[in-house]
């Protein structure tokens, strides 16, 4: 595995440049600035130690209010895309069963990341697509202060996706490895 402090500088510069830089998020940028972001890098590799790793970054949050979200990074898990969302759909089920539901939701990034019906070489796929495969677990109360502040928050996705094809894919492709 790669030195978790490189994963983590790595992981930020795609914050900084991708995420926030091509405006995907607009919400990211506040807790960015804020140093209120928890990087956690596990060596997990298999469902179970994965989905541990998950309920402890919960059991964090809960005992930090002052993190606003966390990214847990699996740098040596779930290359293979459709194997990580069978991984996210058993985290948000772990989420309802441990009560969490309501109080965290998980959203997924991966390298190979791929919108429903979408080929594979759309631009757009790049407005999820990380460094490594990794969650992100977000605070719901934040996500409604943050919907309620945004004039039109379901435009999001389509700006995203508009954003991402006018640049194109080499365009989005060289700023995202440009991260590593």
């Amino acid at each position: 595995m790669i030195e978790s402090t490189i994963i983590i500088t790595q992981t930020k510069k795609w914050l900084a440049d991708v995420v926030i830089g091509c405006y995907f998020c607009p919400f990211a940028k506040k807790p960015f600035k804020g140093d209120s972001i928890h990087y956690e890098v596990t060596d997990s590799s298999d469902a179970e130690s994965c989905l541990r790793d998950l309920l402890l970054e919960c059991q964090r949050l809960d005992e930090h209010p002052e993190i606003e979200t966390t990214l847990l990074i699996f740098p040596d898990a779930y290359p293979d895309f459709d194997d990580y969302l069978d991984l996210v759909a058993m985290a948000e089920d772990l989420l309802i069963a441990q009560d969490y539901d309501g109080v965290y939701q998980v959203a997924g990034f991966h390298p190979d990341y791929r919108f429903g019906d979408a080929p594979v070489d759309d631009p757009a796929n790049y407005t999820n697509r990380s460094l490594y495969p990794m969650f992100h677990l977000i605070r719901e109360e934040s996500i409604d202060q943050a919907l309620a502040s945004d004039l039109d928050p379901d435009s999001i996705p389509e700006k995203n996706v508009a954003f991402a094809r006018d640049k194109g894919l080499i365009y989005m492709k060289v700023l995202r490895d440009a991260c590593f």
